[in-house]
């Protein structure tokens, strides 16, 4: 049992296919902390206006109806969940169809402002303390927290990892899931409100060359060290 002086929040940020979810969920679970994976809260909003017609191409619509949807995000790092409007979402939120649109919902101001309150919220209600991934944490979502860590990784490496977990019809090649990735990146950092950036008193982790066991040892014994410290 984890004492509250032994609390850490903890916040990795770093675009997709770093590693960032396979880490965090790791992390937290060798650590006793809970997990939110912020990025799925975001595909939630963005999966719950495709399915009702909202046109996700318009920021005013996307606007009006960001308040409307119930999201829940379970914090178990061991079976994460996440629910809209009482449907589990874990599945359809990780369509091409939905990760191709979830940067220009992400990017709508009103749907940063209530899914970073909801953050906060969730992360405060973590009194053994939490692991929380996305791509804004550090720098504006958490940004007292204490252990900041930016998982960072060539295009390339990052595309084989994301084509390895596409299946099907959507196991395309790595040639066209690097450029996706790589526009990703630029909409993502390039967005006016809270755009993906490494917080100044972040460790960079360059995850390239690692093994996943690498990464998850090097983060657990930078979350331990801030444990002592405290």
């Amino acid at each position: 049992m984890e004492t509250a002086s032994s609390a850490v929040i903890v916040a990795i940020d770093g675009p997709s296919g770093t590693g960032k979810s396979s880490t965090s969920k790791a992390v937290a679970a060798k650590l006793g902390l809970r997990y939110l994976d912020t990025g799925a809260q975001y595909r939630a909003i963005t999966w719950w206006m495709l399915t009702n017609g909202v046109d996700v191409t318009d920021p005013h619509a996307i606007a009006t109806a960001a308040g409307k949807p119930s999201i829940v995000s379970g914090t178990d790092p061991a079976a994460p969940t996440i629910t809209v409007d009482g449907l589990d979402a874990a599945g359809p939120i990780r369509t091409q169809e939905v990760t191709s649109k979830v940067s220009a919902v992400s990017a709508v101001p009103e749907v940063r402002s209530l899914i970073t309150e909801l953050q906060r919220t969730i992360a405060a209600q973590a009194p053994e303390g939490i692991v929380v991934e996305g791509r804004d944490i550090g720098t504006t979502v958490l940004p007292d927290a204490d252990l900041k860590v930016f998982l960072t990784a060539s295009a390339e490496a990052r595309a084989a990892r994301r084509s390895g977990e596409l299946k099907g019809k959507e196991a395309t090649d790595l040639a066209a899931t690097k450029a996706a990735l790589i526009q990703r990146d630029a909409a993502d950092s390039g967005r006016k409100t809270s755009p993906l950036a490494k917080a100044d008193d972040a460790v960079e982790v360059d995850t390239t060359d690692l093994t996943l066991d690498q990464v998850i040892e090097c983060v657990v014994t930078l979350v331990e060290e801030k444990r002592a410290a405290k």
